[in-house]
């Protein structure tokens, strides 16, 4: 046997093994570095295209789901309320006409019409202005949970209709009591995810302005007497277009109160 021989096929081995590895190595970190580069932040990803958007809320890290059911409106609570002529559609839609009508200056300003609420309306201290409808003739309500809006429920809604002398008419109210959370809290897609959620199916168009985001509620199963809530991101798109985001999940809510994958 030549040992010399034999020497030198071991070390070109080891050294042909030594490159190999090394090579291993070296495409591994530039892989690594290539997926760093290709996977831009959403943050650069809507800078890029020109999408800018207000402060986000951070703060929030945990929430519940919130279960609660639909109000029966009382006679006793009825006969209490002034200038009004009430009747119910059924026990949880409340219907009513004010025998004087009320002088109302701008219907799109419903925002000034907090004590107005808490006054003439059950419960009216927790609902929350949230438009006026001209096809409707409507200021359009919501009602709130801590703080937090439950979006477009019929069963927590009311809708003050208003003539065309801008006076207000009368109304119908709908109103979710017994309102519990979840004992377990879960963690919550951060703020800036369900912006990247609307980027990635296209919601968010180049030179977009997100001009709110807040976190609310919304209620995928609706026209039923108990109801089950879920943490819903509320992002407005140019001041003028809304989107809904499940908080848990990441999936888009259309307004039919279905999701969109």
């Amino acid at each position: 046997m030549d040992w010399s021989k034999t020497k030198t096929i071991f070390i070109i081995t080891f050294l042909i093994l030594d490159i190999f590895l090394g090579y291993q190595f070296i495409q591994k970190k530039n892989s690594s570095q290539l997926d760093v580069i290709l996977e831009a932040t959403i943050e650069e990803q809507l800078e890029a295209d020109g999408i800018t958007y207000v402060d986000l809320p951070k703060e929030i890290t945990k929430a519940t789901y919130v279960s609660g059911k639909s109000k029966t409106f009382t006679e006793e609570e009825v006969n209490k309320l002034p200038n009004q002529q009430v009747e119910a559609a059924n026990e949880t839609v409340l219907q009513a006409h004010f025998i004087k009508s009320v002088p109302l200056q701008d219907p799109k300003d419903g925002y000034r019409l907090t004590e107005f609420l808490r006054q003439n309306i059950i419960a009216g201290d927790q609902y929350t202005f949230w438009k006026y409808d001209e096809d409707l003739q409507a200021l359009i309500y919501f009602q709130q949970y801590e703080g937090k809006t439950i979006y477009k429920n019929m069963s927590s809604m009311l809708l003050i209709y208003v003539n065309d002398r801008n006076e207000m008419v009368g109304y119908e109210q709908t109103l979710l009591v017994d309102l519990e959370k979840n004992e377990k809290k879960q963690e919550i897609l951060p703020a800036i995810k369900a912006l990247e959620t609307l980027y990635k199916r296209n919601y968010l168009k180049p030179g977009d302005r997100v001009t709110k985001i807040d976190l609310g509620y919304y209620a995928l199963v609706q026209f039923t007497t108990s109801q089950v809530l879920t943490p819903t991101w509320h992002v407005v798109v140019n001041g003028k277009t809304d989107y809904y985001v499940n908080a848990f999940e990441g999936q888009v809510i259309s307004d039919e109160n279905k999701v969109l994958e």
